[in-house]
């Protein structure tokens, strides 16, 4: 059974404390410290150039201290002194605030005199040593394994680290055990995740982290959008948001993450940021961004009640205590319009187009930990990068206490979407609902706290702007491949009609519509279709090689949200269905000679 309490903190609810991770608590705190990890310094491998003279396969020698300089007493993921921070864009009052840990971090990108982060190539060798080191350990495996490749043809790889037989989906499924997947700088100009990642990453393989491998399975892909990182840049090569793509699946980045959490199906996932500090606050609110950390979870129509009550005690609470105890802010996730005239501050989007939201509606709990850095370069860095590796021990270590009632949470998830098709409501769009929120800044010359009202859009209550009864599944026209295409890589079940069938479901009928290019465009500048539509109850005729979505399945949220036309982040709005007559809601089971695509 699983049990819920009211109360703050990171204690199960029960009041006990599982007797097998006592060994666990001590490490984590130890790793929040930065100061006791004592293990030879990193020592890259470096693919060795062709020699100039004599035969082909003669190498050069490289000389390891030439590209990383540490001290052999070192901690393997600290030094001594960081990397040369830029200039303050603000007063030095404020800045005086978010001193640097006692610690430095030590990796590539963070090392001292060091003006650029961590290339794709080290991140490639790094990661490589990390999976030799810990495979070096009896019963435990690790591998660095492709997902795909950027636009630019850069690979994106993962890291995996399990105490089981193999890295394979299947094997880590066979461990019983809750697999979190760790993603860092899909915004290329928001390094710290990144670089905490590489840290979270030798840790598991070599240091304080690594009992938790005995109760959980780690899954990391430290950059997902390298093109926007070679540039400095959010978005990728083609100038798409692939943090907003994660519905729609039109970047290949978006794509390779989806097949990994179709495959490897994680149970928790945390998506590591930076959020904007100066920029129009400064200009609305005489103001500077104040928090270490702005967090939030899946606030998205549809969620089962029981996963964000999860999101919340299980795992925002404890988070929340681990960055004070390291003196670290923090608060809700929130951003502003760049609209100097609007004042408003809303919390994130109930939108299911994140992957905080979408991997939500897969029934994971899911995460965003933004740290103040997007726009100041290397200032505050090695805070920054600290925020984020005390964020991300503190879900592991989470997902590690709470391994048994999250084994009992998933299916039972599962089951309860599953058996909601053709009952009751479910929601077409949403919003957050409007408040007023004392918000605390700081001023931009003394730097001392600032407290500002704001009208704040709050997304822990939704406003249900258009709800429907839940159809029992959606058909979908033969010509729909690509929806189809983007729905399975989702992992959403879907049928292929092998005999004409008959269907009695709902059409839709459009009442009006417009092309809304401010709404934003798909890559091909097209602007997205909004579409205000009535339904009206008819026979649909169902040929073969057409489609059918059960909604009699766990992704059936997910579903709902790629297939209900007139919202901005459909499928239709955004031209992968053809039409209105692509699709229609089927509203009793039908009977269907059918087969399920692989």
């Amino acid at each position: 059974m699983l049990f819920f309490s009211s109360t703050t903190g990171s204690d199960t609810s029960s009041g006990r404390r599982p007797s097998a991770l006592l060994g666990i608590v001590v490490p984590l705190t130890l790793l929040a410290a930065c100061t006791s990890v004592q293990l030879p310094p990193w020592v890259p491998q470096l693919p060795r150039p062709a020699a100039t003279t004599g035969t082909a396969s003669t190498p050069i020698p490289v000389e390891p201290a030439a590209v990383v300089q540490t001290s052999p007493v070192a901690p393997p993921s600290v030094i001594a002194n960081g990397p040369v921070e830029a200039p303050a864009p603000y007063s030095a009052a404020v800045a005086a605030r978010f001193p640097a840990p006692s610690m430095a971090y030590n990796t590539p990108g963070l090392q001292a005199s060091r003006t650029t982060f961590t290339t794709q190539d080290e991140i490639h060798i790094w990661l490589r040593d990390q999976a030799t080191a810990l495979s070096r350990s009896v019963g435990v495996k690790a591998a660095v394994l492709p997902i795909g490749t950027s636009q630019q043809g850069q690979p994106l790889e993962m890291l995996v680290l399990t105490r089981g037989t193999g890295t394979d989906p299947a094997a880590l499924q066979a461990t019983g055990r809750p697999t979190v997947l760790l993603i860092g700088q899909q915004h290329g100009d928001e390094p710290a995740g990144s670089e905490a990642l590489l840290v979270i990453a030798r840790e598991l393989a070599q240091g304080l982290l690594q009992p938790l491998l005995e109760r959980i399975n780690v899954v990391i892909v430290p950059r997902a959008n390298p093109d926007g990182a070679e540039r400095g840049q959010p978005f990728t090569a083609s100038g798409q948001d692939m943090s907003r793509d994660h519905l729609l699946l039109n970047t290949p980045e978006a794509q390779a993450l989806a097949r990994l959490a179709r495959d490897y199906r994680p149970t928790v996932v945390l998506d590591a940021h930076e959020y904007t500090v100066l920029g129009p606050y400064l200009q609305k609110f005489n103001a500077v961004q104040k928090f270490d950390a702005l967090v939030q979870y899946s606030t998205v129509a549809n969620l089962p009640e029981f996963l964000t009550k999860a999101d919340e005690e299980w795992y925002r609470r404890p988070l929340l205590a681990a960055l004070k105890g390291q003196g670290l802010s923090s608060e809700w996730y929130h951003t502003t319009s760049t609209d100097t005239a609007d004042r408003k501050i809303a919390m994130g989007s109930p939108e299911p187009v994140t992957s905080r939201n979408v991997e939500g509606l897969k029934n994971s709990v899911s995460l965003a930990v933004e740290t103040r850095g997007a726009g100041i370069g290397r200032l505050h860095i090695q805070r920054r990068v600290h925020t984020h590796v005390t964020a991300i021990t503190s879900v592991l270590g989470s997902t590690a206490q709470r391994a048994n009632e999250l084994g009992q949470l998933h299916p039972y998830l599962e089951k309860e979407v599953s058996s909601q098709a053709c009952k009751g409501q479910s929601i077409v769009e949403a919003a957050n609902t409007p408040a007023q929120y004392d918000l605390q800044m700081l001023d931009p010359v003394t730097g001392a706290d600032k407290t500002v009202t704001v009208d704040w859009d709050s997304a822990l209550a939704l406003r249900p702007l258009k709800s429907r009864v839940r159809p029992c599944g959606y058909w979908l026209s033969a010509s729909s491949k690509t929806a189809v295409e983007r729905l399975r890589l989702q992992g959403v079940q879907v049928l292929r009609v092998l005999e004409q069938s008959a269907l009695l479901g709902d059409i839709y009928r459009e009442t009006s519509r417009t092309g809304n290019a401010q709404q934003g465009s798909m890559a091909d500048g097209q602007p997205i279709i909004k579409t205000d539509v009535a339904l009206m109850r008819g026979v649909i005729d169902a040929p073969a090689g057409s489609y059918y979505v059960p909604l009699n399945q766990p992704l059936a949220n997910l579903a709902i949200a790629a297939l209900e036309p007139d919202t901005r982040s459909s499928y239709l709005a955004n031209r992968l269905l053809d039409g209105l007559a692509s699709t229609a809601r089927i509203m009793s089971e039908p009977s269907l000679k059918a087969e399920e695509l692989p």
